[in-house]
């Protein structure tokens, strides 16, 4: 009498076991490791090479740096401490010939440029930022954004120029004074910083994620309110970052402010005064200087080092505080 056969599968899968396909291999068990290939060795060796040089140009822009901050303390500093700061600081007499060398006109001079760069400049800047990203076509911001940064590649002898010709007799003719002023250098390097500031900030507003715009939008906002409140706060960061650069473009600038500032050694007093700034009493006296002279210059490239640190240094606390207030609330 036959015995009825039992089906193996059936047994196998039991209850909760997945039935076993009649194609598919036996399991194996673990297997020795491959080795690896050639090419994915000299892969992973590669992107070490990679990592290590630029790991070294890194720190090479940093090296650079350090060696002409040391460079630049090492020649000027020695200077400074045997005048006395309070002298060379607050003091508005250089006199090279005489040994006398007060920096306090030059002081004030670039502060005020700078203010009245950084007013002009960034009022206009942040409008064109905010029309480009918030209100305009995409036809219209591929024709007006390339063209407001092609005002970058402009040599500023060229803004200058322009200045002198065409600025400054305006100035004159309707305002008073001699036209070489503070205003005029201000006018200036207010356009010069204009392709920087508006360039980083479209970049900070483009990267405000649009559900923050569609979110204020279906709450009620208009799309002034949502810009004013929701996008330029997002984007607070990266606008500050393009101020501190574009002030950093301003304070620094030459060439155009010798052109139109009018570089007396006086302390302005109004906004159509002439001026003479730091960067201008070191271009137009390296030439020919010497000894304490030479040294002075250096001293004031120190200064002027120092005053763009604590400018940076206060924009950037002022944003952190007002970050962490609007985290806060």
């Amino acid at each position: 009498m036959s015995q009825p056969q039992l089906d193996i599968a059936a047994v196998e899968e039991g209850p909760g076991r997945p039935a076993m396909s009649e194609a598919s291999p036996p399991s194996q068990g673990p297997g020795p490791q491959r080795r690896l290939k050639p090419s994915t060795w000299w892969s992973r060796r590669s992107d070490r090479v990679i990592s290590l040089m630029l790991l070294a140009g890194a720190m090479t822009a940093i090296a650079a740096l350090a060696v002409i901050t040391a460079f630049i303390f090492k020649e000027g500093l020695p200077l400074m401490l045997e005048k006395g700061l309070s002298d060379f600081l607050f003091s508005s007499d250089w006199y090279p010939q005489e040994g006398k060398f007060g920096i306090f006109a030059m002081i004030v001079g670039s502060l005020a440029v700078t203010l009245g760069a950084m007013i002009i400049g960034v009022v206009f800047s942040l409008s064109c930022a905010i029309v480009l990203t918030q209100f305009c076509p995409p036809r219209v911001v591929s024709i007006l954004k390339p063209s407001i940064e092609l005002l970058a590649g402009i040599p500023s002898v060229v803004y200058g120029f322009m200045g002198v010709v065409i600025l400054v007799p305006l100035i004159r003719t309707h305002l008073g004074g001699p036209g070489l002023s503070v205003l005029a250098a201000s006018i200036v390097l207010g356009v010069m910083v204009l392709p920087t500031v508006t360039s980083i900030s479209v970049d900070a507003l483009q990267a405000v994620p649009r559900s923050y715009r569609e979110g204020s939008i279906a709450l009620g906002a208009t799309s002034w309110q949502t810009t004013w409140r929701v996008v330029l706060k997002a984007a607070r960061s990266g606008i500050v970052a393009a101020v501190i650069l574009g002030m950093g473009r301003a304070i620094g600038e030459t060439m155009a402010v010798i052109m139109v500032a009018g570089n007396p050694l006086d302390v302005p007093t109004s906004p159509l005064d002439p001026v003479r700034t730091l960067t201008s009493n070191i271009a137009m006296e390296m030439g020919y200087a010497s000894g304490d002279h030479r040294r002075a210059l250096f001293a004031t490239g120190v200064t002027l080092f120092v005053i763009i640190m604590i400018l940076n240094v206060i924009a950037l606390t002022v944003s952190r505080r007002r970050a962490v207030r609007s985290k806060a609330r």
